[in-house]
C-alpha cells in the first residue's frame, strides 16, 4: 500500500471577517467601480511645478543636467538583452552569444576613475568646493594676502586624509576581489582536468567543486560522488538563511559510469534567461544520442549558483551563467553613499555665511567709494574675511565622527557593536521611523514545539510524556506481533486487555499522528564521524554508528527541526534519510525504512508540503500551525498520477501551474490527523525596548516576508501594538475600487495598527500613493507582511520622500539588504541567518535590545556634540572677521590682514583646537537619564539644537565679541598703538578658552586639561613667535619686547576686554537656565 500525507496551513475564518467584507459606503457615497476620479479621500494638493524661469533657478538646472548626464550614461553603458540560452557539456565554444566575464568587481572606481571620484564626492560640498576657489586665488600676485600655506596647509590636509582613507577601502575590496577571481577551480577537458582561475570560467565549461569550497558561477548539478545522488549547499551569503539546501543531481548523468563518460555523450542544457529570483529555476537536459532522447525537467533543486558553498561530496556541474549574469550580482544593489542631516544643515548654514561674507565684503568696498582698481579690492576682501567660514570645520566634524564611533564600540553596555559607517553617527539621534524585519531581529528564529491537537484531545508542554508512553506502547505491541514468538520483545509487552476500547484508538490516532510528523518533512540527519577525519563518513551503510551524541538535523526550515526534535524526544527517531528512503527507530530500538516515491516541496502559494512513501506515512511543514493529513493509494491510482506528474514536470509553459493542478488532484478526501503548533520565541528585551522607542516618539513599522497570521500574532506577543489597540486588517485588494473602498474603511479607524500584505501594499501605492502614505504615518504602528527584500526598500523610499523625516531600517538577513541600504540609517544585527546583513549596515549589533541604547545614549550624544561642535567652530571664524572688518573700516578700508601667517593656521589649530574638540565629550543628560525618560530624545528630532536660530543667536555673539575686542584694543591703546595685535589676540584667545567653558555642560578631566595646555602653548609662543605681534611686519617697526608682555599694564587692560566680551554672556546663560530650563535640566536637578 502506498500512503501520502499532507500538512497544510491551519488558518482560522472568524465569521465577523466575512460581515466586514460587505462593500463600504456603496450607497452613501454612489461610488463607481470605475476608473474616474475619486472625491472621498483628501485630495493631495501638489501645486503644478512652476515652469518658466522661477523652475529653472529653483532647481530646474540640477534637473537638465542630471537628465542629460543619465542619457549619455545610458548611451554609453546600454545594457545587453538578456537572452535564453541553450549550452552543450564542456563545449563553451558553441555558444552562440558572447557572455560576460566571470569575475567579481566591488571596487567603486579604476586607476583612472579613483582621483576624479574621490574629488568629486568632496568638492560636491558647497563648504569644500569653497575653499578650493580661495586657495587657488592665491597663485595670482595681485590677491595674495599671506603665505600660500595658510590655505592650501588646511585643505591639503583635510584631502589627504579622505584620499588615504578612500584608498585603504578600495584597495581591501580590490585585494578581496582578486582572491576571490583567482582561486583555482578544476576543469573537466577531453584530455583530462585542468586548474583554471575563477575569472576564467566561461559558460559550458564543465567544473569540479570540493568540499568546503565557494561555487564559481551558476551551474546546473550533473555529478556527485555521493552515492545518493543528491548534496548540500551552504547558502548564508546568498539568501541569508543559515540551514543546508538539499540539491539533486540530473539523473541521467548521475548514472553515467565514469566522470569521462560526460564527453562521450551528446547532451546540452536549455536554460531560461538570467533573472532576479534566486528562489526559481526553469530548464530541461537533453541527451540527442540515445535512442530515445532523453528529456529530462530541470528545476531550481538541479542548480547550483554563485556564491554558496559546497557541504558534503564534490560536485561536477555544467557553467550556464557567468558574471554579471549570476544571481548573486544581479541581486546587489549599488550602495549609495550616505550624507547626514546635520551635514546637509551645516551645508546650508555655510551658504549663509558665503552670502553673508559676500554682502560684507561689497559694503567695505561701497565705504571705499569705488576708487581705483575696486574689483581686485572686493576679491582681496573675500579672501580677508574668507575666515568666516571654516575649514577646519570639516576637520574638526570628521574627527568628531571618529571618536563617537569609538565611543560606540568601546561601550560595554552594547559588546560587539561595530560602527562600519563613520560619516553618520549623528543620524542616530534624529530617528522617527523605524523599520525592522521580523524573523530573527524581533525573534529568534528557534522554534519550539507546544502543542499537538487530535481534534477531542490537547497536549501541552507539560502532558508531552503521555504521548511518549502511547508511542512506547503501540510499537511495542507492533513488534511482539511481527516477531510472534521471538522472545526478543516480549518483555516489553504489556497486558492489554483491562484498557478500555477508547484509550486504544486515542493510542493509534497519536501513533499515527506522530508517523506522519517523523516522514513528512525535508530533514536529514546529519553524522559527524567520532575521528573527525572528513565528512565521508556521513551516508556508510547500515552498520553507520546512529547514535544519539553525533546527529545533527538540516533542515530549509527551523520549524521542521523542531517537529522532528519533538518526534525524536517522544521515541520515534529520525536516523537517516537518502534520496529514496527514510529510517526511522522506534523507542524499541528496531529500524523502519519507508521508501519515498514522490516529494511536493512547500511554496508559499500552495503552503503545503507532501510526501508519497511506500508502505507507510507522513506529514510536513508550515509555519507555526499545521495540519497533518493522510491518504492511501493503491497500486494503479499511484501509476496514474506519477505519468500526469511526470508530464506536467517538463511542460515548458507554465509548468507551476500544471505541477500544482496535478498535486492538487491527489490532495483530495484526506483523512485528518492532527494539528501541530510550534513556537516562535523572542528575542530578549524585545518587549521593553519596543517600548522604549515608541515613548522616545521613534514609528515603528515591521516589514516581513513572513504570512499574515504569524506577523499579527508577534506584533501582538512583542507588544508592538498595544493591548488596548485595535488591529486594523486590510482586505485583500486587487483593483483600484477595491482599494478606494478599503481605504475609506480604513480612514473611519482612528489610532489603530495596521496589517497590510504586500500585493495589498502595490495596488493601494500604484493608485492612491499619497493618500495611502498620509494614513499610514498616522497609525501608531503598521506590519506589512509577505514582502519582498525590493519592496522593503520601496517603502523606506516612500517614508523618506513622502514625510521627509529621518527612516532607519534594522535586519539580521540577506533579504534585508537592501532595505538596510536604503535607509538613512541601516542597523544590521549578526544572526543566525549569517552576516550579510551586518556587513552591509552602517551599523552591526549582536541583539536587537542593544538599539535603546545605541539610539538614546550615542544617538543623543553624537548629535548634540556635533551640533555644539559645528557652530563652536563657525562662532570662531566668525568671530575673528569681525575683528578684521573693525580693523579695515578703522584704517580707511585697506585690504590689509591684521593677523599675519602663522598666527592664524595656529589661532584655528593649537591655539583653541583642543578645548574645541573636547566639546565631543560633553553630555547633557547621564547615559541612565535618557534611557529612563525616552521621551528626551523626541526633541532632538525638531532638530532645534542646530537650526538658523541657534545660529543666528552664535552670529550675533560673534559679532558682539569681535567688536568688542577689536574697539576695546584700539581705545585702551592709543599710546602704544602697536601692541593692538598682541593684546587682541591674546583677549580672543582667552574669550575663545571661556565661551568654550560657557558651552560645555557637563565637565570632563580632559577638557580641563585641553584648556591649560592650550593656554601653555599661547604662552609660549608669545615669547618666541614675537615677529608676527606687530602690525604688518618690520616696516612698522613694531617687534614685541617680552618686557613688554609681563607688564601689568598689559595684563589688566587684556584681561578687562575680556570680561566685558564674555561676562555679559555668562550672565545671560544664567538667567535662561533660571527662567526657561531646557527639559533636561529639569530631570537632573
Amino acid at each position: 500500500m502506498n500512503c501520502t500525507l499532507f500538512n497544510t496551513r491551519y488558518q482560522v475564518e472568524d465569521e465577523s471577517s466575512h460581515l466586514d467584507e460587505m462593500p463600504l459606503m456603496m450607497s452613501e457615497e454612489g461610488f463607481e467601480n470605475d476608473e474616474s476620479d475619486y472625491h472621498t479621500l483628501p485630495r493631495a494638493r501638489i501645486s503644478q511645478r512652476k515652469r518658466g524661469l522661477e523652475w529653472f533657478i529653483c532647481g530646474g538646472w540640477k534637473f537638465l543636467c542630471t537628465s542629460c548626464s543619465d542619457w549619455l550614461i545610458n548611451i554609453c553603458r546600454r545594457k545587453k538583452e538578456l537572452k535564453a540560452r541553450t549550452v552543450w557539456l564542456g563545449c563553451p565554444e558553441k555558444c552562440e552569444e558572447k557572455y560576460p566575464k566571470n569575475a567579481i568587481k566591488n571596487q567603486k572606481y579604476n586607476i583612472f576613475t579613483f582621483i576624479p571620484g574621490v574629488l568629486y564626492e568632496q568638492f560636491k560640498f558647497f563648504l569644500n568646493l569653497y575653499f578650493l576657489v580661495v586657495s587657488c586665488s592665491q597663485f595670482v600676485p595681485a590677491l595674495k594676502i599671506g603665505y600660500l600655506y595658510t590655505y592650501w596647509a588646511p585643505l591639503g590636509f583635510v584631502l589627504t586624509v579622505t584620499v588615504v582613507r578612500e584608498a585603504v577601502d578600495e584597495f581591501r575590496r580590490y585585494k578581496r576581489d582578486k582572491e576571490m577571481n583567482s582561486q583555482l577551480y578544476s576543469k573537466l577537458t577531453v584530455r583530462g582536468k585542468v586548474q583554471v582561475k575563477s575569472s576564467d570560467i566561461q559558460v559550458g565549461d564543465l567544473i569540479i567543486v570540493e568540499k568546503n569550497q565557494r561555487i564559481p558561477s551558476d551551474m546546473v548539478f550533473l555529478r556527485t560522488s555521493e552515492k545518493t545522488g543528491s548534496c548540500f549547499i551552504r547558502t548564508d551569503q546568498l539568501d541569508g538563511e543559515t540551514d543546508w539546501k538539499l540539491k539533486v543531481a540530473v539523473s541521467c548523468t548521475q548514472r553515467l559510469p565514469a566522470l569521462g563518460d560526460l564527453f562521450s555523450i551528446n547532451a546540452y542544457v536549455y536554460a531560461q534567461k538570467p533573472q532576479l529570483d534566486i528562489h526559481s529555476f526553469e530548464g530541461t537536459f537533453t541527451r540527442e544520442d540515445s535512442d530515445p532522447a532523453v528529456h529530462e525537467s530541470l528545476s531550481i533543486e538541479n542548480t547550483l549558483w554563485a556564491s554558496t558553498v559546497v557541504a558534503s561530496g564534490t560536485v561536477i556541474g555544467v557553467v550556464i551563467y557567468t558574471g554579471k549574469e549570476t544571481r548573486s550580482v544581479m541581486n546587489t544593489s549599488n550602495p549609495k553613499n550616505k550624507v547626514g542631516l546635520l551635514d546637509l544643515e551645516l551645508n546650508q548654514l555655510t551658504k549663509a555665511l558665503f552670502l553673508a561674507l559676500v554682502a560684507l565684503s561689497i559694503v567695505m568696498v561701497t565705504l571705499q567709494g569705488f576708487v581705483g582698481p575696486w574689483y581686485r579690492n572686493l576679491f582681496r576682501f573675500l579672501l580677508l574675511f574668507s575666515y568666516i567660514i571654516p575649514i577646519s570645520l570639516r576637520v574638526n566634524l570628521d574627527m568628531g565622527k571618529a571618536a563617537y564611533g569609538w565611543m560606540i564600540m568601546k561601550d560595554d553596555n552594547i559588546p560587539g557593536t561595530v560602527v562600519r559607517t563613520s560619516t553618520i553617527p549623528e543620524e542616530l539621534g534624529r530617528l522617527v521611523y523605524l523599520l525592522t524585519d521580523k524573523t530573527g531581529t524581533l525573534t529568534q528564529n528557534e522554534m519550539i514545539f507546544k502543542r499537538l491537537h487530535l481534534g477531542t484531545v490537547s497536549y501541552g508542554t507539560d502532558t508531552m510524556d503521555e504521548i511518549q508512553s502511547h508511542i512506547i506502547n503501540s510499537y511495542s505491541q507492533m513488534h511482539s506481533q511481527n516477531s510472534g514468538n521471538s522472545t526478543s520483545s516480549t518483555p516489553s509487552r504489556k497486558p492489554q486487555s483491562s484498557a478500555p476500547k477508547v484509550r486504544k484508538s486515542v493510542s493509534s490516532r497519536i501513533h499515527e499522528a506522530v508517523k506522519a510528523i517523523a516522514l513528512c518533512h525535508n530533514v536529514t540527519p546529519v553524522y559527524e564521524s567520532r575521528a573527525g577525519v572528513s565528512g565521508e563518513t556521513e551516508y556508510a551503510e547500515v552498520d553507520q554508528d546512529f547514535s544519539d551524541e553525533n546527529r545533527t538535523y538540516q533542515a530549509s526550515s527551523p520549524d521542521e527541526v523542531a517537529l522532528v526534535q519533538w518526534t525524536e524526544s517522544v521515541g520515534l527517531t529520525l536516523v537517516n534519510r537518502d534520496l529514496t528512503s527514510v529510517q526511522l527507530k522506534t523507542p524499541g530500538g528496531h529500524i523502519l525504512t519507508y521508501y519515498i516515491l514522490q516529494i511536493f516541496p512547500f511554496t508559499s502559494e500552495s503552503k503545503r508540503m507532501g510526501i508519497i512513501v511506500r508502505c507507510g506515512n507522513m506529514a510536513r511543514e508550515g509555519l507555526r500551525t499545521l495540519v497533518v493529513a493522510k491518504k492511501s493509494l493503491t497500486e494503479e491510482q499511484y501509476q496514474d498520477f506519477e505519468s500526469r506528474y511526470n508530464q506536467a514536470k517538463l511542460s515548458i509553459h507554465d509548468r507551476t501551474l500544471k505541477v500544482a493542478a496535478v498535486v492538487e488532484s491527489l490532495e483530495r478526501e484526506m483523512e485528518l490527523l492532527c494539528l501541530t503548533g510550534v513556537e516562535d520565541q523572542l528575542q530578549a528585551d524585545v518587549r521593553p525596548t519596543l517600548e522604549m522607542l515608541r515613548n522616545a516618539g521613534i514609528k515603528i513599522w515591521m516589514l516581513t516576508g513572513d504570512k499574515l497570521e504569524t506577523a499579527t500574532c508577534i506584533a501582538k506577543s512583542s507588544h508592538l501594538v498595544s493591548r488596548t489597540q485595535d488591529i486594523h486588517i486590510f482586505r485583500p485588494v486587487t483593483t483600484r475600487g477595491e482599494a478606494h473602498l478599503e481605504l475609506n474603511a480604513f480612514r473611519r479607524k482612528h489610532d489603530c495598527a495596521l496589517v497590510i500584505s504586500g500585493d495589498s501594499l502595490e495596488v493601494c501605492l500604484k493608485y492612491y500613493e499619497h493618500e495611502f502614505v498620509e494614513l499610514a504615518c498616522q497609525c501608531p504602528a503598521v506590519v506589512c507582511c509577505r514582502c519582498s527584500p525590493t519592496q522593503k526598500a520601496h517603502i523606506v523610499k516612500l517614508l523618506q520622500h513622502h514625510t521627509g523625516k529621518r527612516t532607519c531600517a534594522i535586519g539580521d538577513g540577506g533579504n534585508d539588504v537592501s532595505m538596510i541600504q536604503a535607509a538613512d540609517c541601516g542597523i544590521g544585527i549578526e544572526g543566525k541567518e549569517g552576516k550579510q546583513a551586518s556587513l552591509a549596515a552602517d551599523f552591526s549589533i549582536t541583539q536587537f535590545k542593544h538599539i535603546g541604547r545605541l539610539l538614546m545614549v550615542h544617538g543623543r550624544n553624537s548629535y548634540k556634540r556635533s551640533a555644539a561642535l559645528g557652530q563652536f567652530v563657525m562662532h570662531r571664524g566668525l568671530i575673528i572677521s569681525t575683528m578684521q572688518a573693525v580693523f579695515s573700516s578703522v584704517f580707511y578700508f585697506a585690504s590689509v590682514p591684521l593677523y599675519q601667517g602663522f598666527l592664524m593656521v595656529g589661532y584655528a589649530t593649537i591655539y583653541t583646537m583642543f578645548p574645541v574638540f573636547s566639546l565631543v565629550l560633553d553630555q547633557d543628560v547621564k547615559p541612565e537619564m535618557a534611557l529612563l525618560y525616552p521621551e528626551l530624545y523626541k526633541d532632538l528630532t525638531k532638530g532645534r539644537s542646530l537650526s538658523f536660530k541657534t545660529f543666528l543667536v552664535w552670529v550675533l555673539i560673534s559679532i558682539y565679541q569681535g567688536g568688542i575686542l577689536m574697539y576695546g584694543a584700539l581705545l585702551l591703546f592709543e599710546s602704544e598703538f602697536v601692541h593692538v595685535v598682541a593684546i587682541s589676540f591674546t583677549a580672543l584667545i582667552l574669550t575663545e578658552l571661556l565661551m568654550v567653558a560657557l558651552t560645555i555642560r557637563t565637565w570632563h578631566w580632559l577638557m580641563v586639561v585641553a584648556e591649560f595646555l592650550s593656554l601653555g602653548c599661547y604662552v609660549a609662543s608669545l615669547a618666541f613667535l614675537n615677529e608676527y605681534f606687530g602690525i604688518g611686519r618690520v616696516s612698522f617697526g613694531a617687534f614685541l619686547d617680552v618686557a613688554f608682555i609681563t607688564t601689568v599694564t598689559f595684563l589688566w587692560k587684556v584681561s578687562a576686554i575680556t570680561v566685558v566680551s564674555c561676562l555679559p554672556l555668562y550672565i545671560l546663560k544664567y538667567l535662561k537656565r533660571k527662567f526657561s530650563p531646557p527639559s533636561y535640566s529639569k530631570l537632573t536637578s
